[in-house]
């Protein structure tokens, strides 16, 4: 099936968005019994790590790589590359792997799967926000053919 090229961000936000939405969830329903400053800093560490590094290089690559494609159709699995594919691939693995096998305590899980959750919804979020962008640079460009 194919899709309009700016289809491909509105696709990008709907994943990370929804990934990013059940991690947070799972860290969040987790946290009440380990609710304190500590804590709560590492949250925001673990977010502004994943922020830093990984998803905000991530959105703005996918974005420019879509951005980029000459055509306007394109396979709906193109919103992301391969090393996409293999970083929520790894992401989902290890994180089911991590909580079925019991090794992370609790407590990790509600810090870093707060952090890592939010990143993740923000990363959608931002594919959103791109994907706005491009829908209005088209209408634009559109308005002023007609």
């Amino acid at each position: 099936m194919k899709v309009k090229r700016n289809t491909l961000l509105l696709l990008a936000c709907l994943v990370w968005s929804a990934a990013g939405f059940n991690i947070l969830r799972i860290g969040v329903m987790t946290y009440p019994a380990y609710l304190s400053a500590l804590n709560a800093a590492l949250s925001v560490l673990v977010f502004a790590v994943f922020q830093k590094f990984i998803f905000g290089k991530l959105v703005h690559k996918q974005t420019a790589r879509i951005s980029a494609y000459e055509e306007e159709r394109h396979f709906f699995l193109k919103f992301f590359d391969g090393k996409a594919f293999a970083i929520m691939a790894v992401m989902m693995t290890g994180g089911i792997g991590l909580r079925a096998s019991g090794l992370a305590p609790e407590r990790f899980i509600a810090v870093f799967y707060t952090g890592l959750g939010a990143s993740l919804l923000l990363a959608g979020l931002l594919f959103g926000c791109n994907f706005g962008k491009a829908a209005l640079a088209a209408a634009t460009v559109q308005n002023k053919n007609q």
